[in-house]
């Protein structure tokens, strides 16, 4: 019997990264499709709401959220090499493109979606939901389930204004990407890490398997869809991370690009939130937005809701900066400048966070 079980689905952004994760790390486990009984029986008993993935462990414990089921894989297989980067830059600079791939590369991957593969989309949730029913019957299915996904895109800042530019910016990102792939086979260096696993979320679950942005990134970028395809299947590379803890300079336009379009929300989310936390007491749920920012993706701007899981996300890259010791963190300092993102060096929560119950309390 596998040790683990994966609740997840192809269609599924999270559920790729958890996968990809699992197979790198050839941990014993099975993936079962998320159908309607998994989620009454399982996933909203345990966890309260509809989410996927969700993880069972070997002593049945139901984990939520990729980063806790890759961190309580990680402490129970002991494997080398770590999936998180033993060097401190490199560990930070993971965790930045954890923050980046799981909570902003959302834009493109939910664009794309619903805006170019909406009917296959309603197909791909209603046969999730319902394998037994017939096509027709499942598209219904899934048009109605999908509704809920689609609702997401004004939150995310994804609207007429702003589309323009987001796919601009997913084009240039599919460049400079694939430039560094022409130097490096993954993020940090010759093997995946947990850089490579949180981009693989929106880049294999959206962007490369549904049918016409999988077309545009063949087109423009197969380097990165040939990327998708390894990392997809848990290859391991045939060699280390970059030597000496150093950051590949290829990969600094993705990381220019990061702070160029997410930090500024970051930091608007940080001032709404120090707002909220001012009157509210440690152990308080935390609400999943706190209100309405200004989103500006390649000189396109638009609302968006101001979202408090991408702020739990930052805590963990900011915790590795400050854990650094004097010699790394002027190291990460000199790279925090050269992408745009000094401000990160002074960048403070109001107040810390933590996860209870598979939700956002204040600490």
């Amino acid at each position: 019997m596998p040790a683990y079980t994966l609740y997840g689905a192809e269609v599924s952004y999270f559920t790729g990264k958890a996968r990809a994760y699992l197979r790198w790390r050839g941990a014993d486990f099975e993936e079962q499709i998320a159908t309607q009984q998994v989620y009454r029986d399982i996933i909203l008993p345990n966890v309260g709401w509809p989410v996927i993935p969700v993880m069972k462990m070997p002593d049945g414990t139901i984990v939520q959220d990729t980063a806790d089921i890759i961190e309580q894989v990680e402490a129970a297989e002991h494997r080398l090499p770590p999936v998180l980067p033993a060097t401190p830059l490199q560990r930070f600079v993971a965790l930045l493109l954890q923050l980046y791939g799981d909570e902003w590369l959302t834009l493109p991957a939910m664009h794309y979606r619903w805006t170019y593969n909406e009917d296959w989309a309603y197909s791909e949730f209603g046969a999730l939901s319902a394998p037994q029913l017939s096509r027709p019957e499942q598209y219904e299915i899934g048009k109605k389930n999908g509704q809920r996904f689609k609702g997401a895109l004004p939150v995310l800042g994804v609207h007429p204004e702003t589309i323009p530019g987001i796919e601009r910016s997913y084009e240039a990102f599919l460049g400079e990407f694939s430039r560094h792939l022409d130097a490096h086979p993954f993020l940090l260096g010759e093997r995946p890490c947990l850089a490579d696993f949180s981009l693989i979320g929106p880049l294999y679950a959206h962007l490369y398997r549904d049918p016409k942005s999988g077309e545009l990134m063949k087109l423009l970028a197969p380097a990165v869809a040939e990327w998708v395809e390894r990392t997809h299947a848990g290859e391991a590379g045939t060699g280390e991370l970059a030597a000496d803890d150093t950051i590949p300079e290829t990969l600094l336009p993705i990381l220019r690009r990061q702070m160029r379009e997410q930090l500024p929300a970051l930091m608007e989310t940080n001032e709404l939130f120090a707002g909220w936390a001012a009157d509210v007491s440690s152990g308080t749920p935390v609400p999943r937005a706190f209100g309405e920012i200004i989103v500006t993706i390649e000189d396109h701007a638009g609302p968006a809701a101001a979202r408090s899981f991408p702020l739990w996300r930052l805590q963990a890259a900011l915790d590795a900066y400050e854990a650094m010791d004097a010699d790394a963190k002027a190291r990460a300092d000199k790279l925090l400048s050269s992408i745009g993102g000094s401000a990160l060096r002074t960048f403070q929560l109001p107040a810390r966070l933590a996860r209870k119950d598979c939700r956002l309390v204040l600490a």
